[in-house]
């Protein structure tokens, strides 16, 4: 069985160790874990291995951000890996700092990537593990906020939260999305 892992994130020096970055935290830390290496591939880096008689496919989308559902929708095409088994890992400005949630479908709650993946796949219904950043800035700075990096303090609570993304990510990958809920939630 085949399963595509979308860290969602902005290609770019300037955005590395961003807030808004997570999702790509996530796959590159579960590519280092298994020994994967990312190449370039049609719009995005792709890493692959093998965990428990499956593949995992990890993508990290070239197209930013806010046009992240074309490198979805061109995978899930490519791989023939049907929707339910695909898993996208973003960032929550509505989820307390380190606080992940996995969900079967939902709206996109703001975030860009999630709109554009949604009308892309004509869908809310694929899975999606969102990790919270917090919501530390005040109005009107959110923008300067999701795309600032992380401070000394927040930065141990959200090493443990990309460890436990990436566990979660292979528990969706082994045990189901329902089973890794209850574990992840």
């Amino acid at each position: 069985m085949n399963y595509l892992i979308t860290g969602l994130g902005n290609m770019g020096s300037d955005y590395e160790g961003t807030r808004h970055n997570i999702g790509f935290e996530v796959v590159n830390y579960l590519a280092e874990k298994q020994a994967a290496t990312f190449s370039d591939g049609s719009l995005g880096y792709m890493a692959d291995f093998k965990y428990k008689g499956r593949t995992i496919y990890l993508l990290k989308p070239t197209t930013y951000m806010n046009l992240s559902g074309k490198a979805i929708r061109h995978w899930l095409t490519k791989l023939k890996i049907p929707i339910d088994r695909s898993l996208v890992i973003l960032d929550d400005i509505n989820l307390d700092l380190g606080v992940i949630k996995m969900k079967p479908k939902g709206s996109d709650g703001g975030h860009n990537g999630l709109r554009n993946i949604q009308q892309l796949l004509g869908t809310t219904k694929y899975p999606r593990l969102r990790i919270g950043i917090g919501r530390n800035y005040h109005p009107g700075q959110q923008v300067n906020y999701v795309l600032g990096r992380w401070s000394s303090d927040e930065k141990e609570q959200i090493d443990m939260a990309i460890d436990k993304s990436a566990s979660a990510v292979l528990d969706f990958t082994t045990i189901g999305l329902q089973r890794a809920m209850t574990n992840v939630n």
